[in-house]
């Protein structure tokens, strides 16, 4: 009843009513985009570094779980031990692979200057390689027999590809001290697993629903895991076994070699590129025997993946090696080292969401 003695509004006072919230919500907005982008500038140095610390502890929590089992369910001490392994699996290889280049370096550089560096004649088989075998045995053949005129009709080849190396060699310097980092964050991450879990959970669920929350949070975790271990696993162990047998044969520059064969195993590509180069030289200077053992060993480890991949990869992901290959080459061209490994994996994870949002419509259009 009282409604009939209060005045009207007028389309003036409306207009002026929705102008004065405009600017307020636009205030509002504004500040928030700015403190956003202000938080997102001061931590985007350490996203890659978090990142890689996450996609380790997902991958390894499995085993973190036994470990800290087997210590008495002592969590700190589990996470401790774990980091001080991890951190001694990673610096180990990596001062043998960084004195062997540093070895070899001095070396070649030594008895060039003696002239006493010597080169053998490559074997008659080389010619019959795809696409480089003909140019590639005259360089050998010219190499072998006079290296000093090789050296300087080539010179500016070969700067290009000594450029390269050491670019190379400080870029993975780099990454190693990246990945330290990452390893440090990751022991911290699965000595706090349960809070980690929580939060990731609370956050799909807000951005869709609380089921829908749940699945989106197990299957980041699963497609982590299985690329983490599938992929990346495999490439690392493939690495490896080629570097032992390498390191056993003495071939020049294994380390070098051992970090090709890395980039290309998480590329998805065969190691045998780098290991058929390996294979002719060893032919070239070693006894039949132990090159035909070198040989059938090279030969299993570039086809390992075919036997580990079904036990690694998978687990009922059907992640396409095309969106598993442009992550691991965008990411190492976006982020050099440490890209190649995070590329594969974040865009394998975005692939998977992608697809299970794409269904969850397919689904709700069934069920209307």
């Amino acid at each position: 009843p009282w409604s009939c003695f209060m005045p009207e509004s007028t389309p003036h006072q409306n207009n002026t009513d929705f102008t004065q919230n405009t600017i307020e919500v636009a205030i509002r907005l504004g500040l928030l985009l700015l403190l956003a982008a202000w938080c997102f500038r001061i931590v985007y140095p350490f996203i890659e570094l978090v990142m890689w610390g996450v996609i380790i502890a997902v991958a390894i929590y499995p085993v973190f779980v036994k470990l800290k089992s087997a210590l008495g369910e002592r969590n700190k001490l589990a996470a401790a031990v774990y980091t001080l392994l991890a951190l001694a699996l990673l610096i180990t290889p990596a001062m043998m692979v960084s004195d062997s280049l540093i070895e070899t370096s001095q070396l070649l550089s030594d008895k060039y200057q003696q002239g006493e560096l010597t080169i053998p004649p490559p074997d008659e088989a080389v010619k019959e390689w795809p696409l480089v075998g003909g140019k590639l045995h005259a360089f050998w053949s010219q190499a072998s027999t006079n290296l000093q005129d090789t050296v300087e009709k080539y010179e500016p080849q070969l700067k290009q590809v000594g450029e390269k190396i050491i670019a190379i060699a400080a870029g993975a310097g780099g990454g190693i001290l990246q990945f330290v980092i990452s390893i440090i964050i990751s022991g911290i991450l699965v000595a706090n697993a349960p809070g980690a879990y929580k939060v990731t959970l609370k956050t799909f669920s807000r951005l869709t629903n609380a089921k829908q929350g749940v699945m989106f949070t197990h299957l980041s975790r699963d497609t982590i895991r299985s690329i983490a271990q599938g992929v990346i696993g495999i490439a690392i162990i493939q690495a490896l076994l080629s570097a032992i047998g390498m390191y056993v044969m003495d071939v020049p520059a294994w380390g070098l070699w051992t970090l090709i064969i890395l980039v290309l195993a998480v590329a998805q590509l065969p190691p045998l590129l780098v290991l058929g180069f390996v294979i002719a030289y060893v032919w070239s200077v070693a006894a039949t025997t132990p090159a035909v053992i070198f040989t059938v060993y090279a030969l299993i480890v570039s086809g390992s993946d075919s036997f580990l991949k079904p036990l690694l990869l998978g687990r009922g992901l059907k992640t396409p090696m095309l969106v598993i290959l442009l992550g691991a080459i965008g990411g190492m061209i976006m982020s050099g080292i440490i890209g190649l490994f995070i590329g594969a994996v974040i865009l394998a994870l975005g692939y998977e969401l992608f697809m299970e949002w794409l269904a969850l419509g397919d689904k709700a259009a069934e069920e209307q």
